[in-house]
């Protein structure tokens, strides 16, 4: 195979550090330099066959590594210029580079569960959460009061997509351990979405009683003033003062007007958030992703394939009900144009999802049998 390796001129470095927005105090002769020598380095590592293998060299990754080796080293303030002209950092640096090049790029570990990113069970939901996640950073200003249920959406989206990444580089049951946090925020969405107004006025108000517990007010009368208020409001409800906790983080469902047996109301997840949001038949997978998440044996011996598809089925569910909440704010947010095209690819890609769905669910079934036979 042919190792050459083509170094780019110095003109074709420039423009290339354009693209990847060199900071203003970049030295660029001096990293230029630096990429150079990195190259020819990596050149004799070939022609030695020292890595038992022929690797190409990608510019762009090895710039890369070697613009934040050097940028680390220039943002520890006892570094002056002086201290870059010294050949042993200038070979730390490449050297740094080199070892984290070859080895994070092509011989990073990889756990056996890894599988493909271009496999359409996960290319084609990342696909549709890239462009929900842009549609949605359009909207989200960070600000409760007026974007709270774009927001959540927002985390939740973000969260599947990490799920994805996990689940890409074999991490399942990390996945889904993390999936128990998205069904709470779907469940809190569903409810917040579902009844509106007062609603979200309680749990915004609960938000500032979670600061104020929390110590993360600075003004000690406001801080006192809050207390007083969530005692007075527990006392309606004849809670103890044991429970002001659980009433701080659960106590805006008390909002809901017509909830079924209102009396028996309990402030606490799975009897309260979400049998509320009628979500309560993922209970048992709520109560497995829990053992996960507080590393019981079944983190570190379960079955990655059993785990790949479960948690791939919960994400796909989840993200069904997420994106039907999306379209239905969407289409009140949006220009009749945007909404159109919104429309075409959702009628494309989501139709694409629900057929891998209904395959995951039959391949599930499947290893259930295996399992119980």
């Amino acid at each position: 195979m042919n190792n050459n390796i083509i170094i780019l001129s110095k003109e074709q470095f420039n423009n290339l550090g354009k693209q990847l927005r060199f900071r203003d105090w970049f030295d660029v002769d001096y990293l230029y330099d630096l990429y150079v020598e990195a190259s020819n380095s990596a050149k004799e590592i070939t022609r030695q066959k020292l890595l038992g293998r022929y690797i190409p060299l990608n510019p762009v990754v090895l710039i890369l590594y070697l613009t934040h080796e050097y940028a680390f080293l220039k943002s520890l303030k006892n570094h002056d210029d002086n201290f870059f002209k010294q050949l042993e950092v200038k070979n730390k640096i490449i050297s740094s580079s080199l070892d984290k090049y070859f080895t994070n790029e092509y011989f990073s570990f990889k756990n056996a569960g890894a599988i493909s990113k271009y496999l359409p069970e996960v290319s084609t939901l990342t696909l549709f959460l890239n462009f929900l996640l842009g549609v949605l950073q359009k909207y989200s200003l960070k600000n409760p009061k007026d974007t709270l249920l774009i927001d959540i959406m927002q985390k939740g989206f973000l969260m599947m997509k990490a799920m994805l990444e996990l689940i890409i580089n074999g991490f399942a049951t990390e996945a889904f351990s993390t999936w128990r946090t998205l069904h709470e925020t779907e469940c809190i969405l569903k409810i917040l979405y579902t009844y509106q107004g007062e609603v979200i006025e309680a749990y915004l108000k609960h938000m500032q009683y979670a600061i104020a517990f929390r110590g993360g007010l600075a003004n000690k009368e406001e801080t006192d003033r809050i207390f007083k208020e969530i005692k007075e409001k527990m006392a309606v409800h004849n809670l103890k003062s044991k429970d002001m906790k659980k009433f701080i983080e659960y106590g805006y469902l008390y909002a809901i007007k017509d909830q079924e047996d209102s009396e028996n109301l309990k402030l606490n997840f799975r009897d309260g958030v979400e049998k509320i949001a009628k979500l309560n038949n993922y209970a048992k997978t709520y109560e497995m992703a829990s053992e996960i998440a507080h590393s019981s044996p079944i983190l570190i011996y379960s079955r990655q394939n059993y785990f790949y598809h479960f948690t791939l089925l919960n994400v796909y569910e989840t993200f069904f009900r997420m994106e039907e909440i999306f379209y239905g704010i969407y289409q009140k947010k949006s220009s009749p144009e945007e909404i159109k095209y919104y429309a075409l690819m959702r009628k494309e890609y989501l139709q694409e999802l629900v057929l891998i769905h209904q395959k995951e669910l039959a391949l599930f079934k499947e290893i259930n049998q295996q399992k119980s036979s």
